[in-house]
Protein backbone atom coordinates (compact mmCIF):
# COMPACT_ATOMS: atom_id res chain seq x y z
CA UNK A 1 0.00 0.00 0.00
CA UNK A 2 0.63 3.36 -0.78
CA UNK A 3 2.65 5.28 2.52
CA UNK A 4 1.59 8.35 2.17
CA UNK A 5 -2.22 6.27 3.31
CA UNK A 6 -0.69 5.07 6.12
CA UNK A 7 0.88 8.38 7.03
CA UNK A 8 -2.03 10.24 6.57
CA UNK A 9 -4.12 8.22 8.40
CA UNK A 10 -1.84 7.77 11.32
CA UNK A 11 -1.33 11.92 11.36
CA UNK A 12 -5.08 11.98 11.83
CA UNK A 13 -6.17 9.67 14.26
CA UNK A 14 -2.89 9.54 16.66
CA UNK A 15 -3.45 12.63 18.13
CA UNK A 16 -0.69 13.41 21.25
CA UNK A 17 0.54 16.61 22.39
CA UNK A 18 2.99 17.62 24.77
CA UNK A 19 1.52 17.98 28.49
CA UNK A 20 0.91 21.57 29.78
CA UNK A 21 -0.98 22.99 32.74
CA UNK A 22 -4.60 22.62 32.85
CA UNK A 23 -8.21 23.03 34.79
CA UNK A 24 -8.89 19.43 34.57
CA UNK A 25 -7.78 15.86 32.97
CA UNK A 26 -10.77 14.41 30.98
CA UNK A 27 -10.61 10.51 31.30
CA UNK A 28 -13.00 8.74 28.69
CA UNK A 29 -14.17 5.53 29.99
CA UNK A 30 -12.14 2.35 29.32
CA UNK A 31 -10.99 -1.20 31.08
CA UNK A 32 -7.11 -0.84 31.13
CA UNK A 33 -5.11 1.04 34.06
CA UNK A 34 -2.94 2.72 31.98
CA UNK A 35 -4.83 5.67 31.44
CA UNK A 36 -6.07 6.84 34.89
CA UNK A 37 -2.17 5.95 36.25
CA UNK A 38 -1.15 8.63 33.47
CA UNK A 39 -3.71 11.22 34.40
CA UNK A 40 -2.63 10.65 38.24
CA UNK A 41 1.10 10.99 37.51
CA UNK A 42 -0.31 14.29 35.67
CA UNK A 43 -1.64 15.39 38.44
CA UNK A 44 1.40 14.50 41.02
CA UNK A 45 3.61 16.64 38.54
CA UNK A 46 1.25 19.44 38.74
CA UNK A 47 -0.69 19.51 35.47
CA UNK A 48 -4.39 19.37 36.91
CA UNK A 49 -5.80 19.71 40.45
CA UNK A 50 -9.56 18.14 38.83
CA UNK A 51 -9.78 14.76 37.15
CA UNK A 52 -13.09 13.64 35.33
CA UNK A 53 -13.15 9.85 34.89
CA UNK A 54 -16.12 8.78 33.17
CA UNK A 55 -17.94 5.53 32.17
CA UNK A 56 -20.60 3.27 33.02
CA UNK A 57 -20.52 0.00 31.10
CA UNK A 58 -20.15 -0.54 27.55
CA UNK A 59 -23.56 -0.55 25.38
CA UNK A 60 -22.05 -3.62 24.06
CA UNK A 61 -22.08 -5.51 27.01
CA UNK A 62 -24.41 -6.74 29.88
CA UNK A 63 -22.22 -6.00 32.80
CA UNK A 64 -18.45 -4.49 32.89
CA UNK A 65 -15.83 -6.93 31.66
CA UNK A 66 -13.02 -6.66 34.39
CA UNK A 67 -9.73 -5.58 34.45
CA UNK A 68 -7.07 -5.77 31.54
CA UNK A 69 -4.04 -5.98 33.06
CA UNK A 70 -2.69 -5.10 36.91
CA UNK A 71 -5.64 -6.91 38.46
CA UNK A 72 -3.02 -8.35 41.08
CA UNK A 73 -2.83 -4.95 42.05
CA UNK A 74 -6.38 -3.27 41.02
CA UNK A 75 -8.65 -6.02 42.35
CA UNK A 76 -11.55 -4.51 43.90
CA UNK A 77 -15.33 -5.71 42.71
CA UNK A 78 -15.75 -2.61 40.08
CA UNK A 79 -19.25 -2.39 38.50
CA UNK A 80 -18.18 0.70 36.11
CA UNK A 81 -15.67 1.86 34.34
CA UNK A 82 -15.39 4.86 36.51
CA UNK A 83 -15.44 3.25 39.59
CA UNK A 84 -12.31 1.60 38.60
CA UNK A 85 -10.43 4.46 37.06
CA UNK A 86 -11.12 6.16 40.26
CA UNK A 87 -9.89 3.26 42.62
CA UNK A 88 -6.45 3.16 40.36
CA UNK A 89 -6.37 7.13 40.62
CA UNK A 90 -6.73 6.63 44.27
CA UNK A 91 -3.97 4.03 44.52
CA UNK A 92 -1.99 6.13 42.54
CA UNK A 93 -1.82 8.96 45.22
CA UNK A 94 -5.13 11.60 43.93
CA UNK A 95 -7.16 12.39 46.59
CA UNK A 96 -11.16 12.06 46.12
CA UNK A 97 -10.98 15.80 46.54
CA UNK A 98 -9.77 16.08 43.13
CA UNK A 99 -12.19 13.87 41.40
CA UNK A 100 -15.72 14.40 39.80
CA UNK A 101 -16.98 11.38 37.92
CA UNK A 102 -20.14 10.17 36.06
CA UNK A 103 -20.94 6.40 36.06
CA UNK A 104 -23.74 6.25 34.01
CA UNK A 105 -22.23 6.45 29.94
CA UNK A 106 -21.76 3.39 27.65
CA UNK A 107 -19.97 5.13 24.66
CA UNK A 108 -17.38 7.69 23.69
CA UNK A 109 -20.00 10.23 22.90
CA UNK A 110 -21.51 10.04 26.48
CA UNK A 111 -18.44 10.08 28.22
CA UNK A 112 -18.05 13.48 26.74
CA UNK A 113 -21.65 14.97 27.16
CA UNK A 114 -22.02 13.35 30.51
CA UNK A 115 -19.08 14.47 31.86
CA UNK A 116 -20.31 18.17 30.54
CA UNK A 117 -23.53 17.58 32.84
CA UNK A 118 -21.53 16.28 35.80
CA UNK A 119 -19.02 19.63 35.43
CA UNK A 120 -21.98 22.12 34.90
CA UNK A 121 -23.83 20.66 38.13
CA UNK A 122 -21.18 21.49 40.46
CA UNK A 123 -20.74 25.10 38.36
CA UNK A 124 -17.43 24.06 37.32
CA UNK A 125 -16.11 26.17 34.31
CA UNK A 126 -12.95 24.26 32.73
CA UNK A 127 -11.36 26.95 29.99
CA UNK A 128 -8.36 24.06 29.67
CA UNK A 129 -8.40 20.44 29.44
CA UNK A 130 -6.14 17.15 28.78
CA UNK A 131 -7.72 13.94 27.61
CA UNK A 132 -6.18 10.77 28.55
CA UNK A 133 -7.29 8.05 26.49
CA UNK A 134 -6.45 5.76 24.37
CA UNK A 135 -3.67 6.26 21.53
CA UNK A 136 -5.74 5.27 18.48
CA UNK A 137 -8.92 6.41 19.96
CA UNK A 138 -7.25 10.20 20.81
CA UNK A 139 -8.97 11.83 17.50
CA UNK A 140 -12.43 10.64 17.93
CA UNK A 141 -12.15 11.54 21.96
CA UNK A 142 -11.00 15.02 21.04
CA UNK A 143 -13.72 15.44 18.11
CA UNK A 144 -16.21 14.75 21.18
CA UNK A 145 -14.83 16.30 23.98
CA UNK A 146 -14.72 19.88 21.57
CA UNK A 147 -18.14 19.32 20.88
CA UNK A 148 -19.38 19.10 24.48
CA UNK A 149 -16.98 21.98 25.33
CA UNK A 150 -16.94 23.82 22.87
CA UNK A 151 -15.07 26.84 24.79
CA UNK A 152 -12.63 24.97 26.07
CA UNK A 153 -8.79 24.64 24.86
CA UNK A 154 -8.84 20.53 24.65
CA UNK A 155 -5.41 18.86 24.22
CA UNK A 156 -4.62 15.07 24.01
CA UNK A 157 -2.17 13.10 25.82
CA UNK A 158 -2.52 9.74 25.23
CA UNK A 159 -1.18 5.94 26.74
CA UNK A 160 -0.85 2.96 24.38
CA UNK A 161 -2.90 0.12 24.86
CA UNK A 162 -3.10 -3.41 23.22
CA UNK A 163 0.43 -2.99 21.35
CA UNK A 164 -1.40 -0.82 19.22
CA UNK A 165 0.82 2.24 18.46
CA UNK A 166 1.31 5.05 15.47
CA UNK A 167 4.51 2.93 14.21
CA UNK A 168 2.78 -0.38 14.01
CA UNK A 169 -0.84 -0.39 13.87
CA UNK A 170 -0.96 -1.23 10.36
CA UNK A 171 1.35 -4.13 10.98
CA UNK A 172 -1.02 -6.65 12.24
CA UNK A 173 -4.92 -7.41 11.87
CA UNK A 174 -6.17 -6.03 15.11
CA UNK A 175 -4.23 -2.82 14.76
CA UNK A 176 -5.70 -2.46 11.49
CA UNK A 177 -9.23 -3.50 12.51
CA UNK A 178 -8.62 -0.97 15.37
CA UNK A 179 -7.43 1.76 13.64
CA UNK A 180 -9.69 1.96 10.81
CA UNK A 181 -12.35 1.55 13.13
CA UNK A 182 -12.22 4.32 14.83
CA UNK A 183 -11.55 6.28 10.97
CA UNK A 184 -14.82 5.09 10.17
CA UNK A 185 -16.55 6.16 13.52
CA UNK A 186 -14.97 9.71 13.40
CA UNK A 187 -16.75 10.17 9.59
CA UNK A 188 -20.17 8.64 10.22
CA UNK A 189 -20.35 9.75 14.24
CA UNK A 190 -20.66 13.38 13.33
CA UNK A 191 -22.62 13.54 10.12
CA UNK A 192 -25.25 14.90 12.16
CA UNK A 193 -23.49 17.36 14.48
CA UNK A 194 -21.97 18.81 11.42
CA UNK A 195 -25.31 19.23 9.23
CA UNK A 196 -27.50 20.55 12.09
CA UNK A 197 -24.62 23.16 12.76
CA UNK A 198 -24.89 24.09 9.49
CA UNK A 199 -28.52 24.47 9.24
CA UNK A 200 -27.98 26.60 12.31
CA UNK A 201 -25.47 28.79 11.01
CA UNK A 202 -23.07 27.69 13.55
CA UNK A 203 -19.17 26.97 13.28
CA UNK A 204 -17.55 23.30 14.68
Amino acid sequence: MNSRIISDITDFIFVEDTPCKVDAIFLPGGSHPDQPEYAAQLYREGFARLLIPSGGVSVKRDKWPGVRSKADIYNEDYHSDCEFFTDVLHKNGVPASAIIGEDKSGHTRDNAFLSRKVTDLHGIDIKSAIIVCKSFHARRCLMLYQLAFPDTEVIVCPVVCYGITKDNWHTFEYGIDRVLGELSRCGNQFVDDIKQRLKSGESI
